[in-house]
């Protein structure tokens, strides 16, 4: 009858360690698979070889190292040039000089940009981010009105940060594209590239473009707000896939109720919907599950080794 007591706290002691190397285990696994980016391919006939597409980097001291890793992939991919989705940086208070951003210059191809909400400070904090989803509810999203101009009613908005983001970009050869288009070239085949400035921030007003034969992308950070654009493509992040994927989210996303990650099934413009490459993690590592960074190239010129192959 003694040792039944000391027994028992002996099997909640190897029951609490397991438990402990459990949770360790996985937030090991999760922290490989945050820093271990996929490649996706994307065959899209008429478009141009060799565009690579990332989003959501939220560059930050913590992941500088794998980010530079992952720019030492993608000039190893021969890439005619780089299309950014926005979110450059995770809207630290101490995100003032925006030195980690040097990491783009490394780049070996032409690199074009959008920004996202955590480049404006848009809906970052606390319940701001469901706010944002609420208000987007008035937004018109029509080609003819496009409006999502009440969004920017915000005073955690801020602009002069959004400023100093894209300039700092600019700054290390990065053409951020603030509803704005760029006529290109690509190796012969003509490109109409498209960047509308973030919706959450109520700052998305997309150009007016010219007529044209060339293959049409636009890019915008939210998925959610996208209009049928005449286009022939639309790149979008934010989403992360989901970060932290599960079956609810999966059935959501496969059945077209919510977009989260790859081609939208959703009736329009055909969209692509990119995991991105970073989180905006507050403990200074990205972190996942079943939702690993990605990297999309559109149309390689040479087959690329363990790549998953998706068509339109």
């Amino acid at each position: 009858m003694n040792d039944r007591g000391p027994r028992i706290r002996k099997q909640h002691y190897f029951v609490f360690t397991f438990g402990l190397i459990l949770v360790a285990a996985a937030g090991g696994a999760m922290i490989i698979e945050g820093s271990s980016p996929e490649i996706t391919v994307l065959e899209l006939p008429g478009a141009p070889h060799d565009i690579v597409f990332i989003a959501d980097p939220h560059v930050k001291e913590g992941n500088v190292a794998y980010l530079q890793g992952v720019i030492e992939q993608i000039n190893g991919l021969n890439a005619s040039m780089v299309l950014i989705g926005g979110d450059f940086v995770t809207s630290d208070e101490g995100e003032l000089d925006f030195s980690t951003q040097y990491i783009w210059a490394e780049l070996d191809a032409p690199v074009y940009a959008v920004l996202g909400n955590h480049d404006y400070v848009a809906g970052v904090h606390g319940l701001n981010g469901p706010a944002k989803m609420l208000a987007m509810r008035g937004a018109n999203l029509t080609v003819e009105g496009y409006d999502v101009s009440m969004l920017a009613d915000d005073p955690l908005v801020d602009f002069a940060f959004g400023d100093a983001v894209a300039a700092g970009l600019a700054s290390h050869g990065v053409d951020v594209l603030r509803n704005e288009y760029r006529l290109i070239d690509v190796n012969g085949t003509p490109l109409l590239l498209v960047g509308v400035d973030d919706a959450w921030a109520g700052l998305a007003d997309p150009p007016e473009v010219p007529a044209t034969d060339a293959y049409t992308i636009y890019m915008i950070h939210e998925p959610g707000a996208r209009a049928d654009w005449d286009a022939d493509l639309i790149l979008a992040g934010h989403l992360h896939g989901g970060q932290f994927s599960s079956p609810g989210i999966n059935l959501l996303d496969n059945s077209g109720i919510v977009d989260i990650s790859g081609f939208s099934a959703k009736p329009g413009t055909l969209t692509y919907i990119t995991r991105g490459i970073g989180t905006s993690s507050l403990i200074g590592v990205d972190i996942r599950s079943s939702a690993p960074p990605e990297i999309v190239v559109i149309n390689p010129s040479v087959p690329i080794e363990g790549a998953k192959v998706m068509t339109a």
